[in-house]
């Protein structure tokens, strides 16, 4: 009787053991499963977190982007025109028509047959083709045309890209000192403060500038007038006697100029001259007497 209860009490201990090893390996299996789980939607999310800030980068970048190629358009051009005065005329009220502005304007007068004009203009890019176009059409002859272009979309996305961070850093600059306390922390965050803002003040002038080169073409047009004068013929009366009148009295005043001139030389130089022709005489005398005695 001992025995089978023995024997009984044995199974059902190991009936047991057996279920509860059973219900340890299912439940360190589905923790298992659920830490696979856990880790695999951690993972999903992860993804899904570095695809949405990848998102947002290529979104501000687009943004940050302008949606047309910044070019800085530069030309040169010389001309002959017919009329100079008119030419230029013509030019500084196309200027004013595209709404440009004129930045220097020379005339220069080389001779009375040549002359020159320089016009240093800035011209809306919309209008810079047609602007070169019309001074060609006012030319007779083109002597020289030169554009040239800059590509400053880059450099223009760089620099609106550190005004953006530098605004950031101005933010928080700004919220940091409405929590300081400490006169010292207050000082050290005024002076990076106003360095920063001092930073984004250059940046935002080459803003600016590129905006106002882009906007605005540059073009140095000169003109070159050269006339052939033709000698008018005069309108005048040829006044032959009154010519004539003034001729004769021009020479019989030589004459008696000349006249003049001989008469106060032979009365001033009377005694040398009768001292010379009486020594003239006598050597003249003593030479023909000797003749005559030989």
């Amino acid at each position: 009787m001992k025995k089978a209860w023995l024997l009984l009490v044995t199974i059902s201990l190991f009936v047991i053991l057996t279920a509860c090893s059973s219900s340890d390996e299912e439940l360190a299996k589905m923790s298992t499963e659920d830490r696979a789980s856990d880790s695999a939607e951690f993972e999903t999310k992860e993804e899904q977190s570095v695809d949405a800030e990848r998102e947002q980068e290529s979104v501000a970048e687009e943004t940050a982007a302008p949606s047309t190629r910044m070019i800085i358009h530069q030309a040169r051009i010389s001309t002959n025109v017919k009329d100079l005065k008119k030419a230029q005329h013509n030019m500084e009220q196309r200027v004013k028509d595209y709404g440009g502005y004129i930045v220097e304007s020379n005339v220069y007068l080389e001779s009375d047959e040549t002359s020159s004009g320089k016009m240093i203009v800035r011209i809306p890019e919309k209008h810079f083709e047609t602007f070169l176009s019309e001074a060609e059409v006012e030319a007779s002859k083109v002597l020289e045309k030169n554009v040239t272009g800059q590509d400053v979309t880059e450099q223009y996305v760089d620099l609106s890209s550190r005004v953006k961070s530098k605004r950031a850093v101005e933010e928080r600059l700004l919220a940091f000192m409405k929590d300081a306390e400490k006169t010292e922390d207050l000082l050290k965050i005024s002076s990076d403060l106003a360095k920063v803002q001092e930073e984004i003040e250059v940046l935002v002038g080459k803003i600016k500038y590129l905006e106002n080169q882009t906007s605005f073409s540059t073009i140095e047009l000169t003109m070159f007038e050269n006339r052939v004068i033709i000698p008018e013929i005069e309108n005048k009366d040829l006044n032959t006697w009154e010519k004539t009148k003034k001729q004769f009295i021009t020479s019989t005043n030589a004459l008696l100029s000349i006249g003049s001139g001989i008469i106060v030389f032979i009365v001033g130089n009377l005694p040398v001259l009768i001292l010379v022709t009486i020594i003239a005489v006598a050597v003249f005398w003593i030479i023909k007497k000797r003749k005559i005695k030989e």
